[in-house]
C-alpha cells in the first residue's frame, strides 16, 4: 500500500510580498489561511514528518476549546495593540478584545466556519473600541496618561483627532497591511470611499507630523507606537469562562424575569373581579327636608282645595278615554 504525504506550505510571506502575490494570483490558499488565522492543527517539522510512519493516519481534529485557544493566541496580542491605536486607552483596548472573543466563543460554530475568523474578531473588536457609548462611562471620562516618547505621543494625538472611520481605515491599511478592497469591505464602504478616507487621513496625520507623509515611515511608526505600550490580553480560558458565566447570568435573569411576569399575570387573573360592580357612594346626612306630617283630619283650607280640584277635573278639557261600548 502506497501512501502520499503533503508537504507543509511553510510560513506565510511578508505583508508587502503577500500583497504582490495576491495581485498576481501566486499566493496559495495555504498561505492565505496561515496569514489570517492560526493553523487548525499543529504541524511538525519536515524532518520529523519524514521520520514519522506512513500509516499514522490523518491528524486528529482540534476540539472547539483548542481551536478557540489557537485563534486567540494568534490574534489577541496584535488586536490589543491595534485597538489601542483606535481608542488611545489601554484598558478599553483590552476590554474590546476580550468582548470580541467572548462573542466569538458564544457564536463559535459560525466563527469557526467563517472564511476569515481573524477578520471576524477584528471587526467586532474595532466596533467595540470605537463605540460612542464609552464617553458616558465614568471610568473613561478622564484622559489616560499619554506615551512617554514625544514622537509616539504626537502620533497618537494625530490619530485621535481623525474621525473614527478615517482612523479605522488608516489602521487597517497602513497598520495591519490589508489591501484597499479588503479595507473597504471591513469598514463597510465602497473602494473609492475607502481610498478617499485613506488619503484624507494621511494628509491630516502629515499635517501634524510632516515626516509621516511617507507611507512606509507611517507604517513603521504605527508599529513602533503599538509595540511601545505593554498591553497584555487575558488568557484564553479566562475569556471562555467569562463568556460562559455571562451567558449563565443572562439566562437565569431571563428565566427569573419570565417567571415574575407569569406570576404577576396569574395573581391578577386570580384576584380580578369577573363582573362590573358600581361603586357605592358613602352615606351623607341630608339637611333642609321637612319632617313628614302625621295623618289626621283635613283642615278647612285643605277641604276647599280638594273640592276645587274635583270641580276643575270635572269641567276641565276633554281627555282621551277608552270607549267602553
Amino acid at each position: 500500500m502506497v501512501t502520499t504525504k503533503q508537504t507543509p506550505a511553510g510560513p506565510p510571506p511578508p505583508t508587502g510580498r503577500r500583497r504582490r502575490l495576491r495581485r498576481s494570483g501566486a499566493l496559495t490558499p495555504d498561505h492565505k489561511m496561515s496569514a489570517r488565522t492560526s493553523p487548525a492543527t499543529p504541524t511538525a517539522e519536515p524532518e520529523q514528518q519524514a521520520d514519522a510512519p506512513a500509516a499514522s493516519g490523518p491528524p486528529q481534529p482540534l476540539t472547539p476549546d483548542q481551536a478557540f485557544d489557537a485563534l486567540y493566541a494568534f490574534c489577541a496580542p496584535a488586536l490589543v495593540r491595534q485597538t489601542y491605536l483606535l481608542s488611545g486607552r489601554r484598558e478599553l483596548a483590552r476590554e474590546a478584545v476580550e468582548r470580541a472573543f467572548q462573542l466569538a466563543w458564544q457564536r463559535w460554530p459560525e466563527v469557526a466556519q467563517d472564511r476569515d475568523p481573524a477578520g471576524w474578531v477584528r471587526a467586532v473588536a474595532y466596533d467595540c473600541a470605537l463605540s460612542p457609548w464609552h464617553r458616558f462611562r465614568p471610568r473613561y471620562r478622564s484622559p489616560e496618561p499619554p506615551p512617554a516618547d514625544p514622537a509616539a505621543r504626537e502620533l497618537l494625538h494625530a490619530l485621535l483627532t481623525l474621525p473614527p472611520s478615517y482612523r479605522r481605515t488608516l489602521v487597517l491599511y497602513d497598520g495591519v497591511g490589508l489591501d484597499l478592497p479588503e479595507t473597504a469591505a471591513e469598514t463597510e464602504a465602497s473602494t473609492p470611499a475607502a481610498a478617499t478616507r485613506l488619503t484624507h487621513a494621511r494628509e491630516a496625520v502629515a499635517a501634524w507630523v510632516p515626516e509621516l507623509a511617507d507611507p512606509a515611515e507611517l507604517h513603521r511608526r504605527l508599529l513602533v507606537l503599538a509595540s511601545a505600550e505593554r498591553l497584555s490580553a487575558p488568557r484564553p480560558p479566562t475569556v471562555r469562562t467569562g463568556c460562559e458565566r455571562r451567558n449563565v447570568f443572562w439566562t437565569r435573569a431571563a428565566i427569573a424575569f419570565t417567571v415574575t411576569i407569569i406570576g404577576a399575570t396569574a395573581l391578577t387573573l386570580r384576584t380580578a373581579p369577573t363582573r362590573y360592580e358600581a361603586p357605592v357612594a358613602p352615606a351623607q346626612a341630608v339637611h333642609g327636608v321637612p319632617p313628614p306630617a302625621g295623618l289626621g283630619p283635613l283642615s278647612q283650607e285643605e277641604q276647599a282645595l280638594r273640592t276645587k280640584l274635583h270641580r276643575s277635573e270635572a269641567s276641565g278639557p276633554e281627555r282621551l278615554a277608552p270607549d267602553t261600548r
